[in-house]
């Protein structure tokens, strides 16, 4: 956590970078260039300046108020990293919704300028601010990098080693997917590919350079004849570097990103995705080199091909086997002493790691005990977090990063006997975990559709959770991957992108009681086929993820029977999957948590 004291500071030299710019207002959002979640240390500005340190938020600046805008899922982290600091929380009533761009509207009198760094601003997101604020009569201002300018000892940008993903996990090689791509290049010369997990998808590498996300900060253009990769020249090794001139592909370092676009033929075409590229690399250019494009890498990448799926069923089994080992180590150190929820986090890595073809967490875990489980994203730190006793409630969110594929897998336990209001509301969630997987919809059926059936039970009790239902999961990429998902909120392509077979996408519904504990149950579901009467195409899901969901916590008397027949099917599948890979003992333990109900 930053010192409240240099967060004073920073904040005090960027007001005089403003004041000098002629700024009324700054605005400090979470991504990079590439439009990133989890982005490298060197373009953490809004953390930097704030001391949030929360994957999503906003800051916003003026001469007299410092603001923090983020979504329910941080309010507690926002809470207390903010306290006795400069910054205010503002809470968003709906997940990333731009609404510092409301308060601004309410705030700033006209002919007021705002500025940001268009380095870090989309297309879109630039498009929309300029609407937005002309319409009040305020303007403005992209290039204005002051971060750059106060940020001493700034961290540089990584120089790490990109690797290549053999065709044995990838399923189809490098060329193949150019060539795909190229097919859907309809009216462009060029595609700009500008989000690493796009290029990191096309090129079959992977990187690390950003904590999580095995991707490498570049930029890929890709033209009908050859492609042109923009990246470090000493992150590519030699042998990689000569199989990506046999595929095609162009080295360029990645400064010289602007340079080679604004050299190219202007009668040539530029496809873009202006969600996700920089509006400093648009305006770069003549506007009529560029045109406006899909992105056409990302609908490819979300439907894994018969060999992802194979790779990340081996993937699941890895992660069961990780967490059987965890949670039967943590059984046996509670009954000597307490563990810390950040050692229980650590232990955890070390057990995946154990398992082979390991390249760390997917995310950082969340180790929620007791009253921290209602931290919808909270992280234990060392010197902070709570030491778990033999009794309550225990939230564990995490994933790995495997060869085979990337997981993320939440369970909650009772260390004791649960309560009957614990039980009453585990049982919710899991009806709703269990009525989302059971579906069957046709094609066509989008995310804010279903999201509705993971909540039904709750709602009718008058209870809800403030984050979204699921998102698409990458295949040793980055764990939230777009563009699927299941969210309540009808707008963006979460809940606008229809399902179809191939797709990975959490189920994750919770239920979070401030002050006293978290509850959550979260799935890996794979979009299927499904068998029908009649000529329409239907699908189902099949949850990949292998873990015994905990009995002790379920209020069974009101489990419909299709549910238990769920609940025992799952049960089944997790026992005869896991069972080659455990001894006796383990095997014993296992069973028992997958007993029929």
């Amino acid at each position: 956590m930053l010192k409240t004291t240099n967060v004073k500071e920073r904040l005090a030299a960027l007001r005089r970078e403003m004041a000098e710019s002629h700024l009324d207002a700054y605005i400090i959002p979470s991504q990079d260039p590439h439009q990133s979640e989890y982005v490298a240390d060197h373009w953490k500005a809004r953390a930097w300046i704030s001391g949030f340190t929360g994957s999503a938020g906003v800051a916003v600046v003026t001469a007299e108020h410092a603001g923090m805008w983020t979504d329910s899922r941080y309010f507690i982290q926002a809470e207390q990293q903010l306290k006795d600091g400069p910054f205010v929380l503002h809470r968003l009533k709906v997940p990333h919704t731009p609404e510092h761009i409301d308060w601004l509207l309410e705030t700033l009198p006209p002919g007021s300028t705002v500025g940001c760094d268009g380095d870090v601003f989309s297309v879109i997101q630039a498009g929309h601010l300029r609407h937005r604020l002309e319409s009040r009569g305020l303007s403005a201002a992209w290039k204005e990098g002051l971060i750059g300018r106060i940020w001493q000892g700034r961290p540089p940008l990584p120089r790490n080693a990109a690797f290549e993903l053999d065709t044995a996990y990838a399923g189809q090689s490098r060329a193949d997917k150019l060539h795909r791509i190229r097919e859907q290049m309809k009216g462009g010369e060029y595609y700009l590919a500008t989000a690493l997990d796009d290029i990191a998808w096309a090129l079959n590498i992977r990187g690390d350079d950003v904590e999580y996300n095995p991707v490498c900060i570049s930029y890929l253009l890709i033209g009908h004849k050859a492609a042109h990769w923009f990246v470090h020249p000493e992150k590519v090794p030699a042998e990689l570097r000569q199989r990506l001139k046999e595929d095609g592909v162009r080295l360029h370092p990645y400064e010289e990103t602007e340079d080679f676009l604004t050299g190219l033929d202007k009668d040539s075409p530029i496809l873009y995705d202006p969600g996700s590229t920089s509006i400093n690399l648009y305006e770069a250019l003549d506007e009529a080199q560029w045109k406006s494009s899909k992105n056409i890498i990302r609908p490819m990448k979300a439907i894994k091909n018969d060999t992802e799926i194979k790779n990340i069923r081996q993937a699941m089994r890895k992660d069961g086997v990780a967490l059987l080992k965890l949670y039967r180590w943590l059984e046996a150190e509670l009954q000597n002493r307490t563990v810390s929820e950040y050692e229980l986090a650590q232990q955890l890595a070390a057990f995946r790691k154990a398992q082979g073809n390991y390249f760390g967490e997917s995310f950082a875990a969340i180790v929620g005990y007791a009253a921290n489980g209602a931290i919808v994203h909270y992280k234990p730190e060392p010197e902070t977090c709570a030491d778990i006793h033999p009794e309550g409630i225990l939230l564990l969110d995490s994933g790995g990063q495997y060869l085979e594929g990337t997981t993320d897998i939440t369970r909650t336990i009772s260390l004791s006997k649960p309560s009957a209001e614990q039980r009453h509301h585990y049982t919710l969630v899991l009806k709703g975990n269990i009525a989302l997987s059971r579906a069957v919809f046709p094609e066509g059926t989008v995310g804010v559709q279903l999201d509705t059936l993971a909540r039904m039970h709750l709602w009718r009790e008058g209870l809800n959770y403030g984050h979204g239902t699921g998102h698409g999961v990458g295949f040793f990429l980055n764990v939230h991957e777009p563009p699927q998902g299941f969210t309540p909120n009808p707008r963006g392509e979460r809940g606008e992108t229809p399902f179809l077979p191939g797709m990975l996408t959490s189920n994750e519904p919770g239920f979070y009681k401030p002050g006293a504990y978290g509850i959550r149950i979260e799935n890996l579901e794979l979009c299927v086929e499904q068998e029908t009467p009649g000529d329409n195409r239907f699908f189902a899901f099949e949850p990949l993820t292998l873990f015994p969901i905990d009995l002790q916590l379920a209020e069974l008397q009101i489990l419909t029977p299709e549910e238990k027949e769920w609940l025992n099917d799952y049960h089944r599948k997790v026992l005869e999957e896991l069972t080659p890979l455990l001894n006796d003992e383990e095997h014993d333990w296992l069973a028992e948590r997958c007993r029929a109900v």
